[in-house]
C-alpha cells in the first residue's frame, strides 16, 4: 500500500452526522459542502487555527476513546467545528457560538 492510500484512510469512525442551523447557513453562504470538511476531519487534518495543545489532544484521541475537534474556516471566513464524541458514535457541524 502507498502512502497515498494510507492517507485516503479514514483514522476514525463518524458514527451519526448531525448539522446545527447555523453551520448549514454558513456552509450555504460559502457555496461549500459539509462532505469536504467532513473528509478532511476523517484524514486527521484538524483545520486552521486550532492550537497545539488541541492538536496534540486529537491525536491522542485517536489511540484512547477521547473527543475529536477540528476547527474550519469556510471561503466566507466563518469557523466551523466538527466534533466527534468520545465513542465515536455521533459527529456534529457547528458554530462555536452554537456549543
Amino acid at each position: 500500500m502507498t502512502n497515498t492510500q494510507q492517507r485516503a484512510r479514514p483514522l476514525f469512525t463518524l458514527g451519526q452526522v448531525f448539522m446545527t442551523p447555523g453551520a448549514e447557513a454558513a456552509l450555504a453562504a460559502a457555496d461549500q459542502s459539509p462532505f469536504e470538511f467532513l473528509a478532511r476531519h476523517l484524514a486527521g487534518d484538524w483545520g486552521e487555527g486550532l492550537p497545539p495543545e488541541d492538536v496534540q489532544a486529537n491525536q491522542d484521541a485517536l489511540q484512547q476513546e477521547l473527543r475529536l475537534l477540528s476547527r474550519y474556516l469556510t471561503k466566507q471566513n466563518e469557523v466551523i467545528w466538527v466534533i466527534t464524541e468520545y465513542d465515536r458514535s455521533i459527529t456534529t457541524l457547528l458554530l462555536p457560538s452554537e456549543y
